[in-house]
C-alpha cells in the first residue's frame, strides 16, 4: 500500500514551510510543533564546499570528507519522545549524504537489541523504505538526510516488537569543511582554503587574466608583499620576474630569468664613490673598492677623457682591466653609485 498523500503533503508543508523535520502525523504534531530543524535554505555557513570530493560510490570506510557508518558499526538512534511511540528515531547528527550523490548512499535501516550495534545487520531485522516487512503494509519509512532523523511515514509500524530494541542506521555523513568563509572547494586547477588560494598541483603556475585594457587594481591601503627567496631559489626561464632576494636584501628583476638586476631603492642611495689610480706605463689592471653589477654602472676617466665600456676597459668583480697600460702619471678616475 502506498504512502497516503496526506502524509506526503504534511512532510512537504513542514519541510518547505517551516524548515522542520516531520516526526509525526499532522493530527498528533502540527508543523509549528515540530522542533527538529531540517533547513531548506542554502545558508552560506552550512555550504558543503568540499562536496566535489564526495565519491560517486560510498567508500567502504571513512575517507576524505566522508565519514562512513558501515553495516558492522551502524549508528544506534534514540526515539523521539515527543512523537508517537516508536514512530521517529534520531541519529543525533546532521549532514548525512543523500542518494543524489549516488545510490549507494541510501541509508540501511535495522531494528535490533539496544546496545548491540555490531550485530544489527547480521542478526537484526532490516526495514526497506518501500515497506512490506514480513508481509506488512503501509510501514514505509522516510529518512531526513539533513537532520539525520528516521520517520515511519506510513500508516503502520513494521510488525516486529520494538521492546528493548533500537533502530540502527548505516550510511555516510559529510564531514568536510562547512561555510563559504572556510572555502576549500576544488575547482580543478586551483583551490581555496580560508583566505589562501593555491594551485591544484605542485610547481604549477597561477595565472590571472583580464580582458582588453583592464588593469589589476589593489584597493587596500596596506601594501603588496612580493615573492621572497635566496639566490638559489630564483625562477629560471621566466620573463619579467620581480622578487625580493633574502640573501642580498635587494629587490631584483629579471628580463629573461637568467640575468638579474637589483632595483635601486632609497636605502641604496648614497654619495658617489670615487676610486683614483695612477698610471705607471706597465700596470693594466686595478682593484676597485666596490664590485659594480655591470660595466655600465660606473664611469671611467683617464686624464679627464671618458672611457667606453668593453672598448677601453672590462670589469670582472672588483677588477678593472684596461688592456693597455696608461702612461706614467696618468690620472685614472672611477666613479661608482649609479643606478642599474
Amino acid at each position: 500500500m502506498a504512502i497516503a498523500d496526506a502524509r506526503k503533503i504534511d512532510y512537504l508543508w513542514k519541510k518547505i514551510g517551516y524548515g522542520a523535520t516531520k516526526t509525526d502525523t499532522n493530527t498528533n504534531k502540527s508543523a509549528p510543533s515540530e522542533a527538529i530543524p531540517s533547513p531548506l535554505l542554502l545558508r552560506g555557513d552550512k555550504t558543503w564546499n568540499q562536496a566535489s570530493s564526495i565519491p560517486v560510490n560510498m567508500p567502504g570506510s571513512t575517507t576524505g570528507v566522508v565519514t562512513v557508518y558501515g553495516t558492522s558499526a551502524p549508528v544506534q538512534t534514540t526515539a523521539e519522545a515527543s512523537s508517537t511511540t516508536n514512530r521517529t528515531w534520531k541519529t543525533g547528527s546532521t549532514d548525512w549524504i543523500p542518494p543524489e550523490f549516488g545510490s549507494t548512499y541510501e541509508v540501511k535501516v535495522y531494528l535490533h537489541t539496544t546496545g548491540q550495534a555490531g550485530s544489527a545487520a547480521s542478526s537484526g531485522d532490516r526495514f526497506f523504505a518501500a515497506g512490506g516487512f514480513n508481509g506488512g503494509n503501509s510501514d514505509e519509512w522516510f529518512f531526513d538526510y539533513q537532520s539525520g532523523v528516521l520517520h515511519f511515514i506510513g500508516s503502520n509500524l513494521p510488525n516486529p516488537s520494538f521492546s528493548g530494541k533500537s533502530i540502527y542506521i548505516s550510511g555516510a555523513r559529510y564531514s568536510g569543511t562547512l561555510g563559504l568563509q572556510n572555502n576549500v572547494a576544488d575547482t580543478g586547477d586551483f583551490g581555496f582554503s580560508g583566505n589562501t588560494m593555491s594551485t591544484g598541483s605542485s610547481n604549477a603556475d597561477m595565472e590571472l587574466g583580464t580582458s582588453g585594457t583592464g588593469q589589476y587594481v589593489f584597493t587596500a591601503d596596506t601594501g603588496v608583499v612580493l615573492p621572497t627567496g635566496n639566490t638559489a631559489a630564483r625562477p629560471s626561464a621566466q620573463e619579467g620576474v620581480l622578487r625580493f632576494n633574502t640573501q642580498t636584501a635587494e629587490y631584483e628583476v629579471s628580463k629573461d630569468g637568467s640575468t638579474w638586476t637589483n632595483l635601486r631603492t632609497d636605502a641604496d642611495a648614497s654619495d658617489i664613490t670615487k676610486d683614483i689610480f695612477s698610471g705607471d706605463g706597465s700596470t693594466t689592471t686595478f682593484t676597485l673598492s666596490i664590485a659594480p653589477s655591470a660595466a655600465n654602472n660606473i664611469i671611467v676617466y683617464v686624464d679627464g677623457v671618458m672611457q667606453e665600456p668593453a672598448q677601453n676597459y672590462t670589469i670582472s668583480n672588483t677588477t678593472i682591466d684596461f688592456g693597455d697600460a696608461a702612461h706614467t702619471g696618468a690620472r685614472i678616475t672611477v666613479l661608482h653609485g649609479f643606478a642599474d
